[in-house]
């Protein structure tokens, strides 16, 4: 099999599960091509793992504008009715406006470059992680150079526009649809045509267990950890509002943020501004290997976003044996069973948020239990080699016209319908 996979940027430090996907992939036997849209700046080069990839991925931007002419004119001339549809396809896509219309230009003509390049490697099938921009690109290319694609839909950001990125047009074109968990195929249910419902199927980001130690926890427990981007949509200033209320029963309690983004010199600053200087480690961005290793050294770990999927770094905390508290959101359920191996907490309550972590804080034993469990969900769930294997089924059926049945939590288990009625009347 041989196929190419997209993104707007790749590789990145916060998308380490696309990468993990590809590694996967291309250890089955896949020959996997990748290309961005933008080349990865440097600060998130942070493992080898990111070097090598960039390197090796096809960067549509910056264009040669020759070069760009050149690859436009062939393609018109070659495919003429292909390139006639495209630009309908571009044009009842747009988004409304006059800066609209500018950047569908832009994902057109940026189609045409991804198209040429994927003809000409012979590569029959393009797959493209999240829905936006990228996505638009993916659709215009895949019209433009007569191959298939398909897309992985994350949300839920994508779901907040979903006519704006024409997410309906999206699934409709594409030969399948990877959704990272139930509730994202529900919401793509929304905007998809019935029949394209079968077409849908839930695999999941996942991570490789055998790669996390299991923590080995503390009597006294004292150490957070938080890992993400640094911006207001991932609730930090809740955070550090629910860790000022703790400070008051755990004077030396360390909450340590990996990651960076555009509100870290904000959050600093808050930090400061509620006392927090010394209770709060700011150390960027770092490599999987220094996650891994910073959680061995934590006792929870805390997610209070407002908005996400279902996050791979709480998959890596709990393949790691460290119990979670987390922000009952999207799919976020669909991962941490309520008080089995973490705490769901109500998005935006710092109180609430501070009461769950100190409930585990306190208490080693249930630190331990609630560890144990969500390693074993991760091992069930949401191991990269069974969901790549999963995807890879899936997309082998689909280059043959043939339809994967979609895999349910039953999918394993046999079923048994009781004969008593259910209501009696």
């Amino acid at each position: 099999m041989r196929i190419a996979y997209l993104t707007g940027e790749y590789p990145r430090a916060t998308d380490t599960f696309i990468q993990r996907e590809v590694a996967a992939l291309r250890d089955m036997g896949v020959e996997v091509h990748t290309f961005s849209v933008r080349r990865t700046g440097d600060e998130h080069m942070v493992g080898l793992e990111q070097k090598r990839e960039r390197d090796r991925t096809f960067y549509i931007l910056p264009v040669n504008m020759i070069n760009l002419l050149l690859t436009h004119l062939s393609l018109l001339v070659n495919l003429p009715s292909r390139y006639l549809r495209a630009i309908q396809l571009a044009w009842s896509t747009r988004q409304p406006g006059l800066r609209g219309s500018l950047y569908q230009l832009f994902y057109f003509l940026e189609a045409g470059i991804l198209a040429k390049e994927i003809n000409q490697r012979q590569i029959p099938h393009l797959h493209n992680h999240f829905a936006d921009s990228s996505c638009s690109v993916a659709m215009l290319a895949a019209e433009l150079g007569d191959f298939t694609f398909s897309l992985t839909l994350h949300g839920p950001y994508i779901f907040f526009e979903p006519y704006h990125w024409r997410i309906d047009e999206k699934i409709k074109r594409s030969l399948f649809v990877s959704c990272i968990s139930h509730y994202c195929r529900s919401q793509g249910m929304i905007f998809a045509p019935p029949e394209k419902w079968k077409q849908m199927h839930i695999i999941h980001c996942g991570i490789d267990p055998a790669l996390f130690d299991v923590v080995s926890h503390n009597e006294s427990g004292k150490n957070l950890l938080y890992v993400g981007r640094l911006a207001v949509v991932k609730g930090l200033p809740i955070l550090l509002e629910s860790l000022s209320f703790l400070k008051q029963v755990h004077p030396e309690i360390l909450l340590t943020v990996v990651g960076d983004g555009s509100d870290r010199v904000h959050l600093q600053q808050l930090a400061h501004e509620l006392g927090l200087s010394a209770n709060v480690k700011f150390v960027g961005y770092q490599s999987q290997a220094e996650v891994r290793r910073y959680m061995q050294q934590t006792d929870v770990f805390v997610m209070s976003s407002f908005a996400e999927g279902v996050p791979v770094v709480l998959m890596e905390a709990m393949a790691a044996g460290v119990p979670v508290v987390a922000t009952q959101i999207a799919g976020v359920s669909e991962l941490v069973e309520d008080g089995v191996s973490g705490y769901l907490v109500p998005p935006g309550d710092a109180f609430y948020l501070a009461s769950s972590l100190e409930k585990l804080l306190k208490n080693y034993q249930l630190r331990v239990t609630f560890g144990i469990a969500g390693r074993a969900k991760v091992e069930k769930d949401f191991n990269i080699n069974y969901e790549v294997a999963w995807l890879h089924r899936v997309m082998s059926a689909a280059l043959q016209g043939k339809v994967e049945s979609i895999r349910t939590n039953n999918s394993e288990k046999q079923v048994t319908i009781s004969e008593e009625p259910i209501i009696n009347v």
